[in-house]
Protein backbone atom coordinates (compact mmCIF):
# COMPACT_ATOMS: atom_id res chain seq x y z
CA UNK A 1 0.00 0.00 0.00
CA UNK A 2 2.82 2.80 1.02
CA UNK A 3 4.51 2.08 -2.56
CA UNK A 4 1.27 3.08 -4.37
CA UNK A 5 0.66 6.14 -1.79
CA UNK A 6 4.46 6.87 -2.84
CA UNK A 7 3.42 6.72 -6.37
CA UNK A 8 0.88 9.17 -6.13
CA UNK A 9 2.98 11.60 -4.05
CA UNK A 10 5.68 11.18 -6.61
CA UNK A 11 2.76 12.43 -9.25
CA UNK A 12 2.00 15.11 -7.35
CA UNK A 13 5.81 15.91 -7.00
CA UNK A 14 6.10 16.24 -10.36
CA UNK A 15 3.10 18.22 -11.39
CA UNK A 16 4.01 20.87 -9.56
CA UNK A 17 7.76 20.66 -10.51
CA UNK A 18 6.16 20.98 -14.41
CA UNK A 19 3.80 23.81 -13.07
CA UNK A 20 6.48 25.70 -11.72
CA UNK A 21 8.41 25.27 -14.53
CA UNK A 22 5.91 26.93 -16.61
CA UNK A 23 5.73 29.59 -14.23
CA UNK A 24 9.17 30.45 -14.40
CA UNK A 25 8.57 30.41 -18.15
CA UNK A 26 6.11 32.51 -18.59
CA UNK A 27 7.83 35.20 -16.00
CA UNK A 28 10.77 35.19 -17.86
CA UNK A 29 9.34 35.66 -21.13
CA UNK A 30 7.41 38.77 -20.05
CA UNK A 31 10.45 40.25 -18.45
CA UNK A 32 12.04 39.59 -22.18
CA UNK A 33 9.04 41.22 -23.76
CA UNK A 34 9.07 44.41 -21.39
CA UNK A 35 12.96 44.33 -21.71
CA UNK A 36 12.21 44.63 -25.03
CA UNK A 37 9.39 47.31 -25.01
CA UNK A 38 11.83 49.87 -22.91
CA UNK A 39 15.00 49.24 -24.66
CA UNK A 40 13.25 50.16 -28.45
CA UNK A 41 12.06 53.25 -26.59
CA UNK A 42 14.63 54.47 -24.91
CA UNK A 43 17.27 53.69 -27.71
CA UNK A 44 14.97 55.63 -29.91
CA UNK A 45 14.52 58.93 -27.70
CA UNK A 46 10.94 58.36 -27.16
CA UNK A 47 11.11 57.61 -23.49
CA UNK A 48 13.59 59.17 -21.08
CA UNK A 49 13.82 58.41 -17.45
CA UNK A 50 11.39 60.40 -15.89
CA UNK A 51 8.95 57.87 -18.16
CA UNK A 52 10.66 55.02 -17.00
CA UNK A 53 9.88 56.52 -13.46
CA UNK A 54 6.14 57.29 -14.40
CA UNK A 55 5.92 53.95 -15.76
CA UNK A 56 6.88 52.26 -12.51
CA UNK A 57 4.18 54.48 -11.12
CA UNK A 58 1.92 53.46 -13.64
CA UNK A 59 2.19 49.92 -13.18
CA UNK A 60 1.92 49.77 -8.83
CA UNK A 61 -1.39 51.87 -9.54
CA UNK A 62 -3.05 49.30 -11.48
CA UNK A 63 -1.46 46.11 -10.08
CA UNK A 64 -0.92 46.74 -6.43
CA UNK A 65 1.32 44.63 -4.51
CA UNK A 66 3.21 43.71 -7.75
CA UNK A 67 7.08 43.33 -7.02
CA UNK A 68 9.89 43.72 -9.38
CA UNK A 69 8.18 46.34 -11.49
CA UNK A 70 9.71 49.36 -10.66
CA UNK A 71 12.18 51.68 -11.77
CA UNK A 72 15.11 49.78 -10.92
CA UNK A 73 13.51 46.11 -11.84
CA UNK A 74 12.40 47.46 -15.45
CA UNK A 75 15.72 48.64 -15.95
CA UNK A 76 17.10 45.02 -15.37
CA UNK A 77 14.37 43.75 -17.57
CA UNK A 78 15.71 46.44 -20.62
CA UNK A 79 19.16 45.00 -19.55
CA UNK A 80 18.17 41.44 -20.05
CA UNK A 81 17.00 41.88 -23.31
CA UNK A 82 19.44 43.92 -24.71
CA UNK A 83 22.12 41.30 -23.65
CA UNK A 84 20.61 38.03 -24.74
CA UNK A 85 19.60 39.40 -28.18
CA UNK A 86 23.26 41.50 -29.05
CA UNK A 87 25.63 40.58 -31.94
CA UNK A 88 28.50 39.89 -29.51
CA UNK A 89 26.33 37.01 -27.35
CA UNK A 90 23.98 35.47 -30.56
CA UNK A 91 27.69 35.56 -32.47
CA UNK A 92 29.02 33.33 -29.06
CA UNK A 93 26.75 31.70 -28.67
CA UNK A 94 26.31 30.12 -32.83
CA UNK A 95 30.03 30.15 -32.20
CA UNK A 96 29.65 27.40 -28.92
CA UNK A 97 27.10 25.36 -30.87
CA UNK A 98 29.28 24.65 -33.91
CA UNK A 99 31.81 23.46 -31.39
CA UNK A 100 30.22 21.13 -29.20
CA UNK A 101 31.52 17.42 -29.19
CA UNK A 102 28.90 14.62 -29.31
CA UNK A 103 28.96 13.99 -25.25
CA UNK A 104 28.52 17.50 -24.81
CA UNK A 105 25.32 17.48 -27.35
CA UNK A 106 23.72 14.62 -25.81
CA UNK A 107 24.12 16.75 -22.03
CA UNK A 108 23.10 19.83 -23.84
CA UNK A 109 20.54 18.75 -26.20
CA UNK A 110 17.56 19.06 -27.01
CA UNK A 111 17.07 21.78 -24.10
CA UNK A 112 19.78 24.29 -25.54
CA UNK A 113 19.77 22.75 -29.50
CA UNK A 114 17.11 22.86 -30.58
CA UNK A 115 15.84 26.73 -29.98
CA UNK A 116 12.54 28.50 -31.50
CA UNK A 117 12.01 32.26 -31.02
CA UNK A 118 9.30 33.92 -28.83
CA UNK A 119 8.83 36.03 -31.94
CA UNK A 120 10.40 36.46 -35.09
CA UNK A 121 12.15 39.80 -34.31
CA UNK A 122 13.71 38.52 -31.33
CA UNK A 123 16.67 36.72 -30.99
CA UNK A 124 16.79 32.73 -31.67
CA UNK A 125 19.01 32.32 -28.75
CA UNK A 126 16.23 33.20 -26.19
CA UNK A 127 13.63 30.00 -25.83
CA UNK A 128 14.42 27.50 -24.36
CA UNK A 129 17.82 28.33 -23.46
CA UNK A 130 17.14 30.92 -20.53
CA UNK A 131 13.54 29.86 -20.07
CA UNK A 132 15.27 27.28 -17.92
CA UNK A 133 16.50 29.06 -15.65
CA UNK A 134 14.54 31.15 -12.95
CA UNK A 135 14.70 34.85 -12.72
CA UNK A 136 17.30 35.00 -9.39
CA UNK A 137 19.71 33.49 -11.30
CA UNK A 138 19.40 35.41 -14.42
CA UNK A 139 20.10 38.55 -12.29
CA UNK A 140 23.29 37.01 -10.78
CA UNK A 141 24.39 36.01 -14.37
CA UNK A 142 23.85 40.08 -15.39
CA UNK A 143 25.57 41.14 -12.83
CA UNK A 144 28.32 39.08 -11.95
CA UNK A 145 29.78 38.51 -15.56
CA UNK A 146 31.59 40.72 -17.83
CA UNK A 147 31.71 38.58 -21.06
CA UNK A 148 29.25 36.56 -23.65
CA UNK A 149 31.82 33.73 -23.30
CA UNK A 150 31.50 33.72 -19.29
CA UNK A 151 27.40 34.42 -19.36
CA UNK A 152 27.30 31.42 -21.80
CA UNK A 153 29.19 29.41 -19.10
CA UNK A 154 27.04 29.97 -16.11
CA UNK A 155 23.86 29.47 -18.34
CA UNK A 156 24.99 26.25 -19.74
CA UNK A 157 26.29 25.33 -16.60
CA UNK A 158 22.83 26.18 -15.03
CA UNK A 159 20.93 23.74 -17.22
CA UNK A 160 23.02 21.22 -16.82
CA UNK A 161 23.74 20.96 -13.13
CA UNK A 162 20.69 22.77 -12.10
CA UNK A 163 22.09 25.13 -9.86
CA UNK A 164 20.12 27.04 -6.97
CA UNK A 165 20.64 30.41 -6.38
CA UNK A 166 22.98 29.34 -3.85
CA UNK A 167 25.27 27.06 -6.15
CA UNK A 168 25.38 29.89 -8.65
CA UNK A 169 26.69 32.72 -6.04
CA UNK A 170 29.41 29.91 -5.33
CA UNK A 171 30.53 29.40 -8.77
CA UNK A 172 30.44 32.93 -9.48
CA UNK A 173 32.13 33.98 -6.53
CA UNK A 174 34.64 31.09 -6.66
CA UNK A 175 35.27 32.14 -10.83
CA UNK A 176 34.54 28.79 -11.68
CA UNK A 177 34.70 29.90 -15.63
CA UNK A 178 38.66 31.36 -15.19
CA UNK A 179 39.20 27.93 -13.53
CA UNK A 180 37.70 25.75 -16.06
CA UNK A 181 39.24 27.88 -18.96
CA UNK A 182 42.53 27.58 -17.72
CA UNK A 183 41.91 23.57 -17.66
CA UNK A 184 40.61 23.93 -20.95
CA UNK A 185 44.09 25.89 -22.22
CA UNK A 186 46.21 23.58 -20.76
CA UNK A 187 44.56 20.32 -21.79
CA UNK A 188 44.47 21.82 -25.67
CA UNK A 189 48.18 21.99 -24.82
CA UNK A 190 48.71 18.15 -24.99
CA UNK A 191 46.02 16.10 -23.49
CA UNK A 192 43.40 16.03 -26.28
CA UNK A 193 42.49 12.76 -24.31
CA UNK A 194 40.87 14.70 -21.49
CA UNK A 195 37.28 16.35 -22.68
CA UNK A 196 37.16 20.33 -22.39
CA UNK A 197 34.49 21.82 -19.66
CA UNK A 198 34.79 19.27 -17.38
CA UNK A 199 37.40 19.86 -14.49
CA UNK A 200 38.94 22.92 -13.29
CA UNK A 201 42.54 24.15 -12.28
CA UNK A 202 43.02 25.20 -9.39
CA UNK A 203 40.23 23.56 -7.14
CA UNK A 204 38.80 25.67 -4.65
CA UNK A 205 37.78 23.65 -1.13
CA UNK A 206 37.21 27.41 1.17
CA UNK A 207 34.03 24.63 3.09
CA UNK A 208 36.79 22.45 4.63
CA UNK A 209 37.46 23.57 8.13
CA UNK A 210 41.20 22.64 8.01
CA UNK A 211 44.15 24.27 9.04
CA UNK A 212 46.58 25.62 6.52
CA UNK A 213 49.29 23.02 7.79
CA UNK A 214 47.50 19.75 7.01
CA UNK A 215 48.69 15.89 6.21
CA UNK A 216 46.89 14.16 3.03
CA UNK A 217 44.94 12.30 5.66
CA UNK A 218 43.07 14.94 6.72
CA UNK A 219 42.40 16.80 3.27
CA UNK A 220 40.93 13.27 2.55
CA UNK A 221 38.98 12.91 5.42
CA UNK A 222 37.41 16.44 5.49
CA UNK A 223 36.67 16.11 1.66
CA UNK A 224 34.69 13.02 2.66
CA UNK A 225 33.11 14.61 5.06
CA UNK A 226 31.91 17.70 3.08
CA UNK A 227 31.28 14.94 -0.09
CA UNK A 228 28.47 17.03 -0.97
CA UNK A 229 30.16 20.16 -1.52
CA UNK A 230 33.32 18.66 -3.15
CA UNK A 231 30.85 16.92 -5.87
CA UNK A 232 29.57 20.65 -6.01
CA UNK A 233 32.95 21.85 -6.61
CA UNK A 234 33.88 19.52 -9.09
CA UNK A 235 30.88 19.18 -11.01
CA UNK A 236 27.56 16.71 -10.74
CA UNK A 237 27.68 13.49 -12.58
CA UNK A 238 30.29 12.00 -10.61
CA UNK A 239 29.56 9.06 -8.52
CA UNK A 240 31.36 8.41 -5.24
CA UNK A 241 33.03 4.72 -5.36
CA UNK A 242 35.08 5.15 -2.14
CA UNK A 243 38.16 6.55 -0.88
CA UNK A 244 40.70 4.16 -0.50
CA UNK A 245 40.18 2.13 -2.84
CA UNK A 246 41.91 -1.07 -2.65
CA UNK A 247 44.44 -2.30 -6.11
CA UNK A 248 45.78 -5.48 -5.81
CA UNK A 249 49.19 -5.68 -8.48
CA UNK A 250 50.92 -8.64 -7.90
CA UNK A 251 51.52 -9.54 -4.10
CA UNK A 252 51.07 -6.05 -3.11
CA UNK A 253 47.81 -4.34 -2.43
CA UNK A 254 47.76 -0.40 -3.07
CA UNK A 255 45.12 2.25 -2.01
CA UNK A 256 43.38 5.32 -4.30
CA UNK A 257 42.71 8.30 -2.81
CA UNK A 258 39.14 9.44 -3.44
CA UNK A 259 37.73 7.26 -6.31
CA UNK A 260 34.64 8.29 -8.35
CA UNK A 261 32.52 6.83 -11.91
CA UNK A 262 31.05 9.46 -14.21
CA UNK A 263 27.99 9.00 -15.59
CA UNK A 264 28.34 11.34 -18.57
CA UNK A 265 32.10 9.85 -19.58
CA UNK A 266 30.97 6.35 -19.04
CA UNK A 267 34.67 6.27 -17.00
CA UNK A 268 36.42 6.47 -13.42
CA UNK A 269 38.19 9.25 -12.19
CA UNK A 270 40.73 8.90 -9.82
CA UNK A 271 41.56 12.24 -7.29
CA UNK A 272 45.12 11.86 -5.74
CA UNK A 273 45.93 14.42 -3.29
CA UNK A 274 49.46 15.68 -2.32
CA UNK A 275 49.70 18.91 0.24
CA UNK A 276 53.23 20.10 -1.04
CA UNK A 277 54.27 21.50 -4.54
CA UNK A 278 53.86 18.93 -7.87
CA UNK A 279 57.04 16.76 -8.71
CA UNK A 280 57.15 14.65 -11.25
CA UNK A 281 57.53 11.22 -9.78
CA UNK A 282 53.56 11.95 -8.78
CA UNK A 283 52.71 11.51 -11.94
CA UNK A 284 54.44 7.86 -12.33
CA UNK A 285 52.68 6.57 -9.29
CA UNK A 286 49.04 8.28 -11.17
CA UNK A 287 49.46 6.31 -14.26
CA UNK A 288 50.21 2.99 -12.27
CA UNK A 289 46.93 3.26 -9.94
CA UNK A 290 44.93 4.45 -13.83
CA UNK A 291 46.86 1.27 -15.41
CA UNK A 292 45.57 -0.97 -12.67
CA UNK A 293 42.29 0.37 -12.93
CA UNK A 294 42.09 0.18 -16.54
CA UNK A 295 43.03 -3.57 -16.31
CA UNK A 296 41.38 -4.43 -12.85
CA UNK A 297 38.51 -2.57 -12.22
CA UNK A 298 36.90 -0.77 -15.94
CA UNK A 299 34.17 -2.81 -18.01
CA UNK A 300 34.49 -3.84 -21.64
CA UNK A 301 32.31 -1.00 -21.98
CA UNK A 302 33.23 1.62 -20.03
CA UNK A 303 36.07 3.99 -21.50
CA UNK A 304 39.96 4.74 -20.05
CA UNK A 305 40.03 6.12 -16.31
CA UNK A 306 41.24 9.43 -16.12
CA UNK A 307 43.29 10.96 -13.08
CA UNK A 308 43.15 14.67 -11.56
CA UNK A 309 46.50 15.10 -9.41
CA UNK A 310 45.76 17.47 -6.67
CA UNK A 311 49.04 19.77 -5.67
CA UNK A 312 49.45 22.27 -3.33
CA UNK A 313 51.21 24.35 -6.19
CA UNK A 314 53.24 23.39 -9.37
CA UNK A 315 55.47 24.79 -11.26
CA UNK A 316 54.10 24.63 -14.94
CA UNK A 317 57.42 24.10 -16.78
CA UNK A 318 58.29 21.16 -14.72
CA UNK A 319 54.31 19.57 -15.43
CA UNK A 320 55.23 20.25 -19.00
CA UNK A 321 57.55 18.19 -19.21
CA UNK A 322 56.66 15.84 -16.90
CA UNK A 323 53.48 15.22 -19.61
CA UNK A 324 55.15 15.84 -22.51
CA UNK A 325 55.79 11.78 -23.08
CA UNK A 326 52.81 10.48 -20.83
CA UNK A 327 50.17 8.55 -23.05
CA UNK A 328 47.64 8.55 -19.72
CA UNK A 329 44.65 11.18 -19.36
CA UNK A 330 45.63 12.96 -16.84
CA UNK A 331 45.23 16.55 -15.02
CA UNK A 332 47.99 18.39 -12.73
CA UNK A 333 46.14 20.40 -10.70
CA UNK A 334 46.22 23.28 -8.05
CA UNK A 335 44.05 23.29 -4.84
CA UNK A 336 43.12 25.93 -2.14
CA UNK A 337 41.43 26.02 0.92
CA UNK A 338 40.72 29.99 0.72
CA UNK A 339 38.47 31.72 -2.32
CA UNK A 340 40.93 32.95 -4.82
CA UNK A 341 40.07 36.89 -5.87
CA UNK A 342 38.66 36.68 -9.26
CA UNK A 343 40.65 39.20 -10.59
CA UNK A 344 43.68 36.77 -9.95
CA UNK A 345 42.73 34.38 -11.71
CA UNK A 346 41.40 36.31 -14.86
CA UNK A 347 44.77 37.92 -15.09
CA UNK A 348 46.64 34.35 -14.96
CA UNK A 349 43.86 33.16 -17.98
CA UNK A 350 44.78 36.12 -20.55
CA UNK A 351 48.71 35.53 -19.36
CA UNK A 352 48.29 31.83 -20.68
CA UNK A 353 46.30 32.70 -23.52
CA UNK A 354 48.82 35.50 -24.53
CA UNK A 355 51.85 32.55 -24.12
CA UNK A 356 49.91 29.97 -26.24
CA UNK A 357 49.09 32.09 -28.83
CA UNK A 358 53.05 33.06 -28.93
CA UNK A 359 54.35 30.09 -29.19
Amino acid sequence: MNTEFKQVVLLIEESRNRAFQKVNEELVILYFKIGNLVSDKVSNGVWGEKTVDELADFIQENCPGLKGFNRRGLYRMKQFYETYTSHEFVSTFNLYLQNLDNQLVKIVSPPVTQLSAIENKYSQIVTPLVTQINWANHLLILSKTKSAEEKIFYLINCITQKFSKRELERQLNSAAFERTMLSNKRVADGQSKIPEGLFKDPYIFEFLDIPDTHSEKDLEKALVINLQKFILEIGKGFTYMGNQFRLQVGNKDYFTDLLFYHRDLQCLVLFELKIKEFEPEFLGKLNFYLEALDRDVKRTFENPSIGILLCKGKDTEVVEYAMARSTSAAIIADYETKLIPKSVLAKKLHQLVERLSQN
